[in-house]
């Protein structure tokens, strides 16, 4: 009863998932992060243009999550124990439970997750919080929370390249963008763990994004090293970089390029890009594999090799040290 007309537009639109064997477009979201709401109301547009509104609540062991392309939208069952939060400055997500496996994403120091299945030899396969993410991981870089703890809404990060922080008295170096969840007078407890933070915490949700503060944040990765999988300042990919910004500047992305695409307006190829658009590119087949920020109308920041800045023009990316071209755009998104 008494729903709005129509919920806010929300920067995760685009996302597909299926539902009763149908293709569903994830259109909107009332709140910032679903896996964080105790409600929300989603908004999907069928493909045969059927419009659904879906009310979803959190019970006491539920909550719902938006899962990858073409996997049926379901409740997860979560037990207390379940519920986990990264207590290593950079802890890498696997394909499978083997420490040779792809590295297929990470978690930055205070991120949450939660426990899917139990492993061997200590591996637990894992859901992550913030963009939903599965993958195989190591249990002893991460420690139990309460389930209310972790659907606290997490609104401020660090800074700094890397900012050192005391964990059950011990001091530990932790990277740009790491979270600091639950903070209160700068002390948090996780779990077990107390956390001491003496620096100046990031509210981006309070501030305007502007050209300077996207400039700030993107220029503090340059010439990062790529790393596949990666989305922190000791490495990070192409995907990984976008995400990690948009972050810090109060927006949110999904984790991959291909499903970032699908979000935000597309700019007609007559409209100058301007600074903080998110260029996409594609491969022979049209499949997109590479995305950077516009700085201007001419210029992209990206990860390819390291974080660096090159020229765009009508065909791609024209690398500034080689002057050959590398990637071809295949189209400009605005989110902003």
């Amino acid at each position: 009863q008494n729903l709005p007309e129509r919920p806010t537009k929300h920067s995760l639109s685009g996302l597909t998932l299926t539902k009763n064997g149908k293709e569903a477009i994830f259109s909107s979201l009332l709140r910032r992060n679903f896996a964080t709401a105790k409600f929300g109301i989603i908004w999907f547009l069928l493909s045969d243009q059927t419009e659904i509104i879906y009310l979803g609540i959190v019970f006491i062991r539920y909550y719902f999550t938006i899962l990858k392309p073409g996997i049926s939208f379901k409740p997860l069952l979560c037990d207390s124990m379940d519920h986990k939060i990264c207590v290593v400055p950079v802890m890498p997500i696997r394909a499978e439970p083997s420490h040779k496996s792809e590295m297929v994403s990470q978690l930055l120091f205070g991120e949450c997750a939660v426990q899917l299945d139990p492993g061997d030899e200590g591996w637990v396969r894992i859901q992550t919080q913030y963009d939903h993410y599965e993958g195989w991981v190591t249990k002893n870089q991460l420690t139990d929370i309460e389930e209310e703890f972790y659907y606290e809404i997490t609104e401020e990060y660090t800074t700094e390249i890397l900012s050192p922080v005391s964990v059950s008295g011990h001091l530990m170096n932790i990277p740009l963008g790491s979270f600091l969840k639950g903070m209160r007078h700068g002390e948090m407890q996780w779990g077990k763990f107390p956390v001491i933070f003496k620096g100046i915490p990031w509210k981006p949700d309070h501030i305007p994004v502007t050209e300077k503060l996207i400039k700030q944040f993107a220029f503090k990765f340059l010439n990062t090293p790529y790393l596949w999988g990666g989305r922190s300042v000791f490495g990070i990919d192409c995907s990984g970089f976008t995400q990690s910004v948009f972050r810090l500047i109060g927006k949110v992305l999904p984790r991959d390029a291909s499903v970032q695409s699908r979000c935000g307006d597309e700019l007609p190829r007559k409209q100058k890009p301007h600074c903080g658009d998110l260029a996409f590119f594609k491969d022979k087949d049209g499949k997109i594999i590479h995305t950077g920020i516009m700085l201007n109308d001419f210029e992209i920041i990206h990860s390819a090799g390291k974080v660096r800045v090159d020229k765009l023009d009508d065909y791609g990316i024209l690398n500034t040290d080689t002057n050959q071209h590398t990637h071809q755009l295949a189209v400009i998104k605005r989110f902003f």
